[in-house]
């Protein structure tokens, strides 16, 4: 097959692929089957808001006197050991994971995650006041193991349920509702920090973190498994009648036609090409290796630009400007989560319209502008301790996280699993949670140290990591809007993508066809 037949072939496909697209009605508002679909959707994003109430609960704790007392007020590296055991936890799970997905399936994994977080929550809530250190840091260390195994399977289950043509969107608002979690926390710290004076005050919003994963954990079953995990395990009529009964609303049109044919092929060719490579199977393509380091960049910079500061240590930050009282700071952190979850919400539903790529290079720009000056002006307010330097602070607090909420942390999920093909997916995916878990722990730990230390200096480090995250975002990152999942390989690699062989298959099929049509139409008139 020559280039120019490949290409023809190419063309072909692609505008059978717009055809069925344009035709087939996708207003899921219209449809019953996928409006009840995306209805159940919000259960899944629990997942990502039960991580972020974690985050920004330590954060809410730290203002409570009563905690403070109770723990023996931790600082330095103690306090670090608390913000990064969860990340311990996590990084203990990562190697089976990706087995939980692919095994148990997206549903079941999800479900085992929830359980050990629901565990993890009552530890945290519960320890003893003669030994309060241990039984604390077990169940954060059950959070963080937790929290990897559901987050491993269910952003998979969402992108791969999804319609195609909502499929970015839907996963990027996955994560962004990481604020959710985190706006609740900060909303409960504040009114038990205001309306309680007993132990009560920090116990209640720990416990809390159990209502998440439970609510996930009873409407879970609601939601069908990913079509593409019953082709895998050798179930493909459970995924013909899946991607009917929700994508073609009980209809077999010609886009469900299409889909499960290409997704079908897809994993057929992706599962000869991998053989049994495992793990090496990240590494064994061109292809693959770009994708690893775009996934390790990704994760390590959804860590490491400066928003840890904030998520997690926003008390000593605000002590360092002259803002100490425990009220101030919790209301502080309420409107900023609040900001956070809009901006993030709002950007979400721009991400098939502007491109991941523009989303990621803006938000890396603007945060190393807005990071610079942040640093001058806590540099300046050490300096000559006016007021007007530490209002400045605050100002560019709530500008850094309004330009990081373009892409962070909307995209860090969905813009792995988009560029991964199935039979790696749940491998690459935990390669993203391991790079984001190392960069959380190493963050957790160390930014407590940096910041007693070093104070606004300790700042430096991450305007060094914002430029080189710019260059990396503009000189390698690359585009998957509007693309199927199966489609996307193309961008990576190229005529080498098991997208592109059945692309060729199908093209040569329908010419073979057409010509056999041609020559019993000849045949006809000569007769």
């Amino acid at each position: 097959m020559n280039s120019k037949t490949r290409q023809e072939m190419t063309e072909e496909v692609e505008i059978t692929e717009a055809h069925a697209m344009d035709n087939d009605d996708v207003h899921w508002w219209k449809q019953p089957q996928l409006r009840r679909l995306y209805l159940l959707m919000p259960f899944l994003f629990l997942g990502s808001t039960t991580l972020g109430y974690d985050g920004s609960l330590l954060n809410g704790l730290q203002a409570m006197p009563t905690w403070n007392e109770f723990f023996h007020n931790p600082s330095g590296s103690l306090l670090g050991l608390y913000g990064a055991m969860p990340g311990f936890g996590g990084l203990v799970v990562l190697l089976f994971a990706p087995y939980i997905a692919d095994y148990l399936g997206r549903r079941h994994g999800t479900a085992l995650g929830n359980l050990f977080v629901l565990l993890g929550a009552i530890l945290q809530a519960l320890p003893s006041a003669k030994s309060p250190k241990g039984m604390y840091l077990a169940g954060r260390f059950l959070i963080g193991f937790g929290s990897n195994i559901s987050n491993g399977t269910c952003p998979l289950l969402i992108t791969e349920v999804a319609h195609p043509r909502h499929r970015g969107r839907i996963t990027t608002i996955y994560n962004t509702l990481w604020y959710l979690g985190s706006v609740l926390a900060a909303v409960t710290t504040y009114g038990t920090l205001v309306g309680l004076s007993t132990n009560l005050q920090w116990r209640l919003p720990t416990a809390l973190q159990c209502a998440m994963p439970g609510i996930q954990l009873l409407a879970l079953y609601l939601v069908p498994e990913s079509p593409r995990f019953h082709i895998a395990r050798g179930k493909p009529e459970k995924a013909r009648q899946m991607l009917i009964k929700y994508h073609g609303n009980g209809v077999e049109t010609q886009f469900v036609q299409w889909e499960y044919e290409e997704i079908s092929n897809t994993l057929r060719l992706e599962q000869e090409a991998s053989a049994q490579s495992g793990w090496m199977e990240l590494v064994r393509t061109p292809g693959n290796r770009k994708r690893c380091i775009l996934i390790i960049s990704t994760a390590i910079f959804s860590q490491c630009s400066g928003n840890s500061l904030v998520s997690y240590y926003l008390v000593q930050i605000l002590t360092s400007i002259g803002i100490t009282n425990p009220r101030t700071q919790s209301l502080f952190n309420v409107g900023l989560t609040i900001w956070c979850l809009l901006v993030a919400l709002g950007c979400a539903f721009a991400v098939d319209k502007v491109g991941r790529r523009v989303l990621f290079l803006s938000a890396g720009i603007g945060m190393l502008i807005s990071f610079t000056i942040w640093t001058a002006c806590a540099a300046m307010y050490e300096k000559t301790g006016q007021q007007g330097y530490a209002n400045a602070v605050l100002g560019m607090i709530f500008l850094f996280y309004t330009v990081a909420g373009l892409a962070w942390p909307g995209l860090t999920v969905s813009y792995t699993v988009e560029i991964l093909p199935y039979k790696i997916r749940a491998k690459g995916l935990t390669l993203c949670f391991c790079f984001t878990a190392l960069s959380g722990v190493f963050n957790q730990y160390v930014n407590p140290i940096g910041l007693k230390n070093l104070g606004w200096k300790f700042y430096f480090v991450y305007i060094v990591v914002l430029v080189i995250e710019v260059l990396m975002i503009y000189f390698y990152f690359v585009e998957t809007r509007g693309l199927p999942l199966e489609e996307i390989a193309r961008v990576i690699d190229g005529d080498q993508a098991a997208a592109a062989v059945v692309a060729d298959n199908l093209a040569y099929e329908g010419k073979q066809a057409a010509s056999r049509r041609g020559s019993a139409a000849v045949k006809h008139d000569e007769v």
